[in-house]
This record gives structure tokens, sequence and C-alpha cells, in this order.
């Protein structure tokens, strides 16, 4: 679990980064990209998120993965935060 969180730790401050921006509004929607080779399961890393975010302004934010096939992308290996949207 530790270096599933490890993953995640840098897109979490982003995120909150993202909130901090807007007045520190609650984050209602993230959207990530999971690269090919990212070595962890759609499903697996939603779980991470959903425990990486409570108690924090992502709480509850509804999580869309894209998920990539393209083993050639430069991204492959990579979790990469798409986009987030923030409670208007």
């Amino acid at each position: 679990m530790t270096h599933e969180l490890s993953l995640l730790s840098d897109l979490l401050r982003k995120i909150a980064s993202v909130s901090h921006e807007h007045g520190d509004r609650p984050v209602v929607g993230v959207t990530l990209r999971l690269g090919a080779l990212a070595h962890i399961a759609p499903d697996h890393l939603r779980e991470h998120f959903e425990h990486a975010t409570r108690g924090t302004a992502a709480a509850g934010a509804r999580l869309v993965i894209n998920q990539t096939y393209d083993l050639e992308d430069p991204h492959a290996q990579d979790i990469m935060l798409e986009s987030v949207e923030v409670a208007g």
C-alpha cells in the first residue's frame, strides 16, 4: 500500500493546490490518465484514491480514470492528472 500512496502523493499535492487556488473550495471531480505500464489496475487505483483523499478537499470527489493502452507512449508508466473540478 505504501507504493500506491507514494504514486498518489504528487497528484494529491496538485489537487490540493488547485483547490487552494480556488479559495479552498471542495474538489468535486478528478480525471486521471493511467498509462499502459503504470502497474496498477483502475479499480485498485480508485480504492487507493478514495483512501488517500479522506479528510482532504477531494474527499468524495468523482474520479474518472482514462486508461491508455499505448505501450510506446512516453507516459506509459505514469498516472497523470488530466483535470480537477472544484465546487462552484
